[in-house]
Order: C-alpha cells, then sequence, then structure tokens
C-alpha cells in the first residue's frame, strides 16, 4: 500500500485507489447558501481524480464516503458533469462507502454505475468505512474526519498540513477535495503520520500543540 501526495492510497496487488472525502459540489452549496466562493472546485476535483487514475492505470476506484457534499450542490449541471466524468472512466470499477453527507444528498444515479456500499463493507485484508472504527474483520480504512496536524518550526513557526494516520488497526486517509480543511488528529505512540506538502508525502516524528 502506497500513500500519494494527491491524498489518496494505491494497492497496487489489486489495481485500486482509495480516496475520501472528496465533496462534489460543496462550492455549488456554497454559493446556494449565499457564502461567495469562486466555482470550479467540482470541476478540479474530477481532474485530479482522472489524473490520478491515468498515471497509476488502475482497474478500481473506491471513494471511503462524502463523494458529495450536500444535495444542494448537485445541480443539473453539476451532477451532469459527473455522470460524463464516470462515462470517461467506464472501464474502472466504482465503490462508494456511503457517507454521512452521501445519506443526505441521496443516491446516486444508475447511469453512473457506481456501487453503494454501507460501512463496514470488507475487502479483505480490509475493512472499509467512512467513519474510523476498529474491527475484527481486518484492518480499517476510513475516511470523515479530514485528519490534519500541526508542525513548528525552530524559529516558533507553525503549519497545518493534512495527512495520512496510520494506527495499529486503521488508517484515517486526508480529505481529497477542495475546501474542505482538517482537523488536528491526536496521534498516540506507535503510529505512523505522512504529511502532505506540495504534492509530496513526507514522514513526522514530532506532532506539536498549536501555538
Amino acid at each position: 500500500m502506497f500513500a500519494l501526495g494527491e491524498k489518496a492510497l494505491l494497492w497496487p496487488e489489486r489495481s485500486t485507489l482509495f480516496v475520501a472525502d472528496v465533496h462534489l459540489g460543496k462550492d455549488s452549496a456554497m454559493i446556494a447558501s449565499s457564502i461567495p466562493v469562486p466555482l470550479g472546485a467540482t470541476t478540479e476535483s474530477l481532474c485530479r481524480l482522472s489524473r490520478l487514475i491515468e498515471q497509476t492505470g488502475v482497474s478500481s476506484l473506491v471513494l471511503l464516503g462524502d463523494l458529495w457534499h450536500a444535495k444542494a450542490g448537485r445541480s443539473d449541471q453539476v451532477y451532469g458533469e459527473f455522470v460524463v466524468w464516470t462515462r470517461m472512466h467506464a472501464g474502472v470499477k466504482m465503490t462508494l462507502v456511503e457517507g454521512n453527507h452521501d445519506i443526505k444528498a441521496g443516491p446516486l444515479t444508475a447511469e453512473t454505475r457506481i456501487e453503494e456500499v454501507s460501512e463496514p463493507f470488507r475487502m479483505s485484508p480490509f475493512v472499509l468505512c467512512h467513519v474510523p472504527q476498529v474491527s475484527d474483520d481486518g484492518y480499517v480504512l476510513a475516511g470523515h474526519i479530514h485528519p490534519g496536524v500541526v508542525l513548528e518550526g525552530f524559529g516558533r513557526q507553525s503549519i497545518k498540513l493534512p495527512c495520512f494516520w496510520f494506527g495499529n488497526r486503521m488508517c484515517v486517509l486526508p480529505a481529497f477535495g477542495e475546501f474542505t480543511g482538517c482537523a488536528r488528529v491526536a496521534p498516540v505512540e506507535g503510529d505512523r503520520v505522512l504529511v502532505v506538502a506540495n504534492g509530496q508525502v513526507l514522514p513526522v516524528q514530532t506532532v506539536v500543540a498549536e501555538p
């Protein structure tokens, strides 16, 4: 399993890519709520996913919940763009582990050909979830919390970066989508944290408190 700088996990043995929290339509939903943000986040997220699929050559894409942000963001235009995108990758099997935002946004239409499953969903040796949890059936891959850590330099400057958080029994992936931010997590001894910075994945040894 490889953590990629594009905030995805690659499982070469099964030709499978995992991403979490794409939050398509968030820009449209925010505008519908009178929050002024530039449009284009959905298009950018889909383009990034396309590049990942093409670069890795995977035959399977697993979305670990919150593919869509809200029902208000699923306008005919935005959803139509998404349907066209799925047709462009018709040779890739896509599975969505339903997240809390997906449930509120409503089921996908059949034309997307995306299999929707509930958590926990077993893909041995992994258990696929949206909400981080432990399972006796395998190592959990999850999203939901948009994990991040705060790093501090010698000059007391600090920065919060998205991260992959690997624990003994589960891995939490960073949010893939735009406008998602990240929430600080608290790794414990034995956990492994890989931050994502400028398209690179870097291991960190020290996690510090926010100033």
